[in-house]
């Protein structure tokens, strides 16, 4: 059955739309007699409100987009719980889309949620939009003054409330543990290596390899994209010379690198030992289960949605942007030991 609309039952009265709309609200602008009669053919044809197309002429959707490069990351569906659930807890929906760490796609995503479709926004940004630091999509969005919260991935050519993990800390103590069990060749993985994330660890992992004494070698660096084959940069790397330690920098990357080594003859942690990123289901139930660095991923969801939430109230609008900074925690499993 085909769904009546305000249109319809104001051609059926022969009154404007806008005198439909008041009598089904109730409103005292017009006669009680036409009014009964209108809600009572409303009533009988089912009529259901569009709240969307209400909500926005009042300027209010009650829902919140959030845009992540990555679903098969497990970091970013944690993120997408916390903000769920403080957005339900404060009468929300949220609507989630993902950009494929594309630039495009990002583009047209923002685009059409700057349309009026969401009353604020909640992003990490492409690695292709870092790469290009093309940035109009959001400088559109704080002009039309929709409120904003970077995380993860975030630009500084932007002024807006930030949530970030301690990316190079994160770096330079996972590369400080591998070297406090023994470690001494460490190789380091990352399919992230243009995004800031990347960087900010690398510059962790080369940070904590100078301050240990241990010289910096490029060629244990292996970045790497969808494109490329991973089993055989890895058997680059293992042929390279002796390899004691690999960081993966998620946790699919980790779990492939196990297998990889594994398949080659190598024992974890005996030989190698692995540290992944991201505290997911996976890294828990491999053998040996997975070392990994936590990014607390439903907690910065909470706190992003948080921060966004008191933002869209329109006596905060005022307040200075904050940049909330996350540390990251070392789970300690079975793929790494302490060498004899």
């Amino acid at each position: 059955m085909k769904k009546i609309t305000l249109k319809d039952i104001a051609s059926e009265f022969n009154v404007s739309v806008s005198t439909v709309s008041k009598a089904v609200h109730d409103s005292h602008e017009i006669s009680v007699a036409l009014k009964l009669k209108i809600q009572q053919y409303a009533k009988e044809k089912n009529y259901k409100p569009n709240k969307l197309a209400l909500n926005l002429l009042g300027r209010s959707t009650r829902t919140i987009g959030v845009v992540v490069p990555n679903i098969l990351n497990y970091f970013f569906v944690q993120v997408l719980y916390g903000i769920e659930k403080i957005a339900n807890e404060n009468g929300y929906n949220i609507i989630s889309c993902i950009s494929n760490e594309s630039f495009e796609k990002e583009s047209k995503t923002l685009e059409f949620l700057d349309s009026g479709t969401v009353d604020g926004l909640i992003i990490s940004l492409a690695e292709e939009t870092q790469i290009q630091e093309k940035i109009t999509s959001l400088e559109n969005i704080a002009q039309n003054q929709i409120p904003m919260v970077l995380f993860d991935r975030v630009s500084d050519l932007i002024d807006c409330d930030k949530v970030i993990v301690d990316d190079f800390e994160a770096g330079y103590k996972t590369t400080k543990y591998l070297i406090d069990i023994g470690c001494s060749t460490i190789g380091f993985v990352s399919p992230i290596g243009q995004s800031s994330v990347g960087k900010l660890r690398l510059a962790g992992y080369k940070k904590a390899l100078s301050d240990y004494g241990l010289d910096y070698d490029e060629k244990l660096v292996v970045n790497f994209t969808d494109k490329d084959d991973l089993d055989l940069l890895m058997s680059f790397l293992l042929n390279y010379r002796p390899i004691q330690g690999i960081m993966g920098l998620d946790e699919i990357t980790a779990i492939k690198i196990l297998h990889i080594v594994k398949s080659r003859g190598y024992t974890v942690p005996g030989d190698i030992s692995i540290i992944g990123f991201t505290n997911g289901q996976l890294s828990k139930y491999v053998s040996p289960a997975l070392t990994t660095v936590s990014q607390h991923g439903q907690y910065i969801g909470e706190c992003a949605a948080r921060i966004l939430i008191r933002r869209m109230d329109k006596s905060m609008e005022t307040l200075p942007y904050e940049t909330k900074v996350v540390k990251t925690s070392l789970l300690v499993r079975d793929s790494t030991r302490k060498l004899d």
